[in-house]
């Protein structure tokens, strides 16, 4: 029978063990941080960088792996709750509805997109750095899990709006749903400080790898389609990121600039 509610989660962690222990991940690693000295409210540029956050000129010049790191720090304990209570929420229905290998091909490729947008915004606004000095439009140090986050919230929130599957295990609640997701990404625009191209990126690839999921489901090729949704999922952000560094090659110089420039303010 499906369940009907506006967030079903289930108290059994037995069915959605792989969300709690992407929770125990991101809350381990960040006791680990407290312990080694980082501030629990209000982070240094220098932690954040040093446990793997995202900075366009280091990402794209030196380390790409911060592209994926940047998904486990977070700027302080409020920053965490608020990431785990959403994870929580949203990943223990769509764990049991997607099944544990599409949910995390998912959570993964949602917050490898939010980096890579909030790179392309990046790559943007120092082209308008060129033309005119701004400060707002300088690259800043980026991270957190709210980009995979998102792209969960946003993959129910589109599958409520479609026709119900013969087997689904959720009856989605979809006024909840929007409510939420209209309120957190409207909430990126109004407060300054969030990264809300990270947001947007999770989103949009939670809706792509949710649309094709639900069609792979209406064709009875779950297996096969979950793979080929996965594997489109990868290309879009392997295109993303290709895309990325072909705009960076006129403005390396300057990146380089901005980044030799942190390395020694911070002293790393």
């Amino acid at each position: 029978m499906s369940n009907y509610s506006p967030f079903p989660v289930q108290s059994n962690t037995q069915l959605w063990w792989c969300t709690a222990l992407l929770i125990a991940i991101n809350v381990g690693l960040f006791a680990w941080q407290i312990f080694a000295g980082v501030d629990i409210t209000q982070p240094e540029i220098i932690d954040a960088i040093r446990w793997g956050a995202d900075y366009a000129p280091l990402t794209y010049l030196e380390e790409p792996q911060r592209l994926f790191t940047s998904m486990f720090f977070h700027f302080g304990l409020i920053h965490l709750m608020l990431n785990m209570w959403a994870l929580y929420i949203f990943g223990s229905v769509a764990e049991q509805l997607f099944g544990r290998s599409y949910f995390i091909g998912l959570y993964v490729l949602a917050g490898l997109m939010g980096s890579l947008l909030s790179g392309y915004i990046d790559v943007q606004n120092t082209y308008s750095l060129l033309n005119q000095f701004d400060p707002e439009l300088l690259p800043r140090v980026g991270a957190g899990a709210s980009g995979a986050v998102m792209g969960l919230g946003a993959a129910l929130a589109i599958l409520s709006l479609l026709p119900v599957l013969p087997r689904q295990q959720f009856i989605l609640d979809r006024k909840s749903l929007l409510l939420v997701m209209g309120l957190n990404l409207g909430m990126g625009f109004m407060i300054s400080g969030i990264n809300n191209a990270a947001h947007i990126g999770g989103m949009m690839m939670g809706i792509l790898l949710a649309l094709l999921w639900y069609l792979s489901q209406r064709l009875r090729v779950s297996v096969i389609g979950g793979m080929a949704g996965l594997l489109i999922g990868a290309a879009c952000c392997l295109a993303l990121y290709q895309y990325n560094l072909e705009q960076i090659q006129q403005i390396q110089p300057l990146w380089q600039e901005m980044l030799s420039q942190m390395k020694n303010q911070l002293g790393f």
